[in-house]
């Protein structure tokens, strides 16, 4: 359906790359004028520049108050209004394998980004969105770490949990003005940031992505890694008219992760039973 959200405005940060990169595109395709916001400055402005008229790059760090009230005040000045924000800019944190050994030294700017950093764009957009009195949508990226303890990366896990909870009291909080707040839980997303091929030689990568994408699938039942598209669709949606009964909800879009086990537990032990007792 073409031009799902035809003249809307929207901000989109970590809009440089992932599955902001892709929702820019998508919401540019769909008929929006967004700003992309971002802290990687020569990124940004190349996609702005590739995409043309109907986009702006604007450098932020989200985790700034300031800077989000600048960022915010600039895509009002560029194109007159704001109906969506899109709090996708987020960081991963030191990938220690047990809690036990992890330092903890970037507990501070994990949660300043990935949960200080959509409070502030959320409120901030919120306070533009009750001054013009028109309604408005805020998305935020979760994770399916926020929905589902685990192992490992918990700082990243914590900040994500907050997003889910933030998400949900902050869209009871802001619908007496008509601003919707949803909240989107990817899964294995094939980005950048979950991946671990970083500085692998070349003829190592493609074993190196063969074998991480064994185990990013072996709890999932949709047996292919997402793609940042598959993400920006959800985003469409949230930011379109079609979702304007529908606030407070986590979405996850992770292939089936979050409905539960898909290994099938009694026919392995039926299985077992026949190997050993021969029945």
């Amino acid at each position: 359906m073409a031009g799902e959200i035809e003249g809307k405005v929207a901000v989109i940060t970590g809009g440089a790359s992932g599955i902001g990169l892709a929702s820019v595109e998508l919401f540019v395709a769909e008929g929006a004028r967004v700003v992309i916001a971002d802290i990687d400055k020569a990124a940004g402005q190349t996609l702005a520049d590739r995409l043309g008229p109907a986009v702006r790059f604007f450098a932020v760090d989200v985790s700034q108050r300031a800077e989000i009230e600048a960022l915010v005040a600039f895509a009002v000045e560029q194109f007159g209004k704001l109906d969506t924000i899109f709090n996708n800019a987020g960081i991963s944190c030191a990938p220690f394998p047990d809690f036990l050994d992890d330092t903890l030294e970037d507990f501070d700017r994990v949660v300043a980004v990935n949960l200080l950093g959509p409070m502030l764009g959320a409120q901030i957009a919120a306070r533009e969105m009750a001054k013009q009195g028109t309604g408005g949508a805020i998305i935020n990226t979760a994770s399916i770490a926020g929905i589902l303890a685990g192992q490992a990366m918990i700082s990243y896990r914590v900040t994500k949990a907050g997003v889910v909870h933030f998400s949900k009291s902050a869209a009871i909080e802001l619908a007496r003005h008509s601003i919707r707040v949803n909240c989107i839980a990817p899964g294995h997303i094939q980005t950048a940031m979950s991946s671990f091929e970083e500085g692998s030689a070349a003829d190592n990568v493609t074993m190196l992505a063969s074998e991480i994408d064994s185990i990013y699938l072996s709890n999932q039942p949709l047996k292919r890694r997402g793609l940042p598209e598959d993400v920006a669709q959800a985003a469409l949606f949230l930011a379109s008219d079609r979702s304007r009964f529908v606030t407070g909800i986590v979405m996850p879009v992770e292939g089936g992760v979050t409905a539960g086990d898909p290994v099938n537990h009694l026919s392995e032990i039926m299985e077992a039973r026949s190997r050993i007792l021969g029945d």
